[in-house]
């Protein structure tokens, strides 16, 4: 039986992704940053472990606590939305320091188990903002990018020792709590000169048209963590399909 380990499993994504793992008979390591049985308890073939992606003590303890990994799932993120002039280099620390060096921080933590076994896959989640740019999402985009990069030359290096490296790519969540907490990082990133910018951006957010449900991007990472082909990346949901197939 394989084993995968899915960070950010708190909510969205993550939650959704360790639910279908666990249903096609997977053991699922599943890590949020504070467990809580009313959102996901342990049980069989289910383990539920404290993980902040940021902290290398609590990635050590993870990795250690999860045993053997087959798949390992780099989905926690976090995000922000305003214009680039008014967002402090603070917090585009905070975005990297999770989506970008969390995700290096975690693949350099499990791959090395990978290449002594001569077999694994590292699936990082990314966004469809890589697809196609999104105006006020500058630090956000740049973060995932980058990711984005990394995936595509890890696959080269681990290639070589039979380990994979692949790319999710989600389009607009508007239901997850990413959408939430990014609503939430916007106090003072719309500077009165960007207003009127901002407003049909915002509108455009309010009635998307086709958005990425939870459930597609499970069926995206567990297609990536499954697939044989070589191909790298995966996108998800039907807007994020669109955009990469006219990118």
């Amino acid at each position: 039986m394989k084993t995968v380990l899915i960070t950010g499993c708190s909510s969205g994504y993550g939650l959704a992704t360790a639910q279908r793992f666990h249903a096609e008979g997977w053991n699922v390591v599943a890590t949020m940053r504070t467990p809580r049985d009313e959102v996901l308890a342990p049980g069989e073939r289910l383990t539920v472990l404290p993980l902040d992606v940021t902290d290398p003590a609590s990635i050590s303890a993870a990795v250690a606590a999860g045993g053997p990994i087959d798949v390992l799932v780099n989905n926690a993120g976090i995000g922000a939305v305003g214009a680039f002039e008014a967002t402090p280099m603070s917090l585009t620390r905070e975005l990297f320091d999770t989506n970008t060096f969390g995700v290096m921080a975690m693949t350099q933590a499990v791959v090395p188990q990978m290449r002594q076994r001569r077999s694994g896959v590292v699936v990082n989640v990314t966004s469809s903002v890589t697809l196609a740019a999104m105006p006020l999402t500058a630090v956000y985009t740049a973060s995932k990018m980058a990711v984005e990069g990394f995936t595509a030359a890890l696959a080269l290096e681990l290639e070589f020792f039979g380990v994979h490296a692949k790319l999710v790519e989600p389009g607009y969540g508007p239901s997850t709590r990413f959408a939430v907490n990014g609503s939430e990082r916007m106090d003072g990133l719309i500077p009165e000169a960007y207003a009127a910018f901002a407003e049909p951006v915002f509108a455009s957010f309010a009635n998307p048209g086709p958005v990425t449900t939870a459930e597609d991007v499970a069926d995206a990472v567990l297609r990536a963590a499954t697939d044989t082909s070589g191909q790298l990346r995966f996108p998800a949901g039907a807007d994020a399909v669109a955009l990469a197939a006219s990118a």
